[in-house]
C-alpha cells in the first residue's frame, strides 16, 4: 500500500520495520502460550520426567506479567532503533475496510470453526482441572472439524508440515528420555554442579540462562535446541538448589526468546528474513540488542513476578 519493496530500495519506508516487528512480537506471543508451538509441549514432556508439573495456566500466568510488557515495549524500542522512513500510516484504517470488505461476512464453517477454536483454548486452560491434556483437547478439536467437514481428510493427510513434526517430535522425545534413562543427563548435572561449588542457586541459574540463550546460535532449530540441552540445564539448576516450577519455566521460557537471535533460528525468522526486507547485517544487530532487553525482562522481572505468584 505504501509502495515499499525490497526489491527497489524502499524497504526502510515502512516494510522494513513492519517485518523485524512482527517477527519480535511473534516470538514472545509464542512465549506466553504452552500451545504455540512444538518446543513447549516438548519442554513440558522433559520437566515431567524431573517430576516437575507444567500446566497451561501455570505457565501462562508466569508468561503474563514479562509478556506483555514485552509487547508494549517491542514497537517502542524498534521505533528508535529501527525507525521507519513513513512515520504516520492515515490510510490504513480505509485500506483494511476495503479488503475486510472484499472478504465478506463469514461463512457458516468459519463461526463453526471459530467456537471450535474458542472450545480448544477453554478446555486447554482447564484442562489440569478436568484431567484433559493439551493432546487431547488437540485431536477433540481436529475430530469435530471432520465430523463437521469443515475439513476432509485429505486436508489432514496433505498436512506435510505437520505429519514431519509430529514424527521427528516423537524421535526427539524419545532420544531425550533415553538419555535421561542411560545416566547422561545426571552425569551431565552433578559434572556441572561440582565445576561451580560454592556458588549460590541464583549464580548459577543467571549462568545457565545466558549460556542457553547464547548457545542458539549455533543452532537451527529450537526443538532441537531443547532437546539437546534443556533438560541437562534443568538437571544442574535443581542440583543447585534452584526452586524446581520455576526452574523448569524460566528456562522453558529462555528456550523460547532465544529465537529472536539469528535469522535461521527458527521457522519464522527464515520466512520472514526470506523476504529480503532486512539485511543479515541489520537482523543480527537489532535481535542482540532486543536480546538484552527480553533477558532483563524476563529474567529480573520475570523472576520477581515468578516469586510473587509463588512460583519460586
Amino acid at each position: 500500500m505504501y509502495d515499499s519493496k525490497p526489491q527497489d530500495g524502499t524497504r526502510r519506508k515502512l516494510g522494513a520495520f513492519l517485518i523485524t516487528c512482527l517477527y519480535h512480537i511473534d516470538t514472545i506471543v509464542a512465549t506466553m502460550f504452552l500451545t504455540a508451538g512444538a518446543t513447549k509441549p516438548l519442554a513440558q514432556e522433559l520437566a515431567a520426567g524431573f517430576g516437575i508439573e507444567i500446566t497451561w495456566m501455570n505457565w501462562f500466568l508466569g508468561a503474563l506479567v514479562p509478556g506483555i510488557l514485552s509487547l508494549i515495549v517491542i514497537p517502542l524500542i524498534l521505533f528508535k532503533i529501527y525507525p521507519p522512513e513513513i512515520k504516520e500510516t492515515p490510510g490504513a484504517p480505509s485500506w483494511a475496510k476495503e479488503k475486510k470488505s472484499e472478504v465478506g461476512p463469514m461463512t457458516f464453517d468459519e463461526k463453526n470453526m471459530s467456537w471450535i477454536f474458542i472450545l480448544a483454548i477453554i478446555l486447554w486452560i482447564s484442562g489440569q482441572f478436568i484431567a484433559l491434556s493439551a493432546v487431547t483437547v488437540a485431536l477433540i478439536a481436529i475430530s469435530l472439524l471432520l465430523i463437521l467437514k469443515i475439513l476432509a481428510w485429505n486436508d489432514i493427510t496433505q498436512e506435510k508440515g505437520a505429519w514431519n513434526t509430529l514424527i521427528w517430535f516423537a524421535i526427539l522425545v524419545m532420544m531425550a528420555g533415553q538419555l535421561n534413562e542411560l545416566g547422561f543427563i545426571s552425569w551431565f548435572s552433578e559434572a556441572i554442579a561440582s565445576a561451580v561449588t560454592g556458588w549460590s542457586w541464583v549464580a548459577i541459574f543467571i549462568t545457565l540462562c545466558l549460556a542457553f540463550f547464547y548457545s542458539h546460535y549455533f543452532f537451527a532449530s529450537l526443538t532441537a535446541h531443547v532437546t539437546a540441552m534443556y533438560p541437562a540445564f534443568l538437571g544442574v539448576a535443581l542440583a543447585s538448589g534452584t526452586p524446581p516450577l520455576f526452574a523448569a519455566l524460566m528456562l522453558a521460557y529462555v528456550t523460547n526468546i532465544c529465537g529472536a537471535t539469528t535469522h535461521y533460528a527458527s521457522g519464522p525468522a527464515a520466512v520472514l528474513f526470506g523476504e529480503g526486507y532486512v539485511t543479515q547485517k541489520e537482523w543480527w544487530k537489532i535481535c542482540f540488542i532486543m536480546g538484552l532487553v527480553y533477558l532483563f525482562i524476563w529474567l529480573v522481572i520475570g523472576s520477581a513476578w515468578l516469586g510473587f505468584i509463588g512460583f519460586m
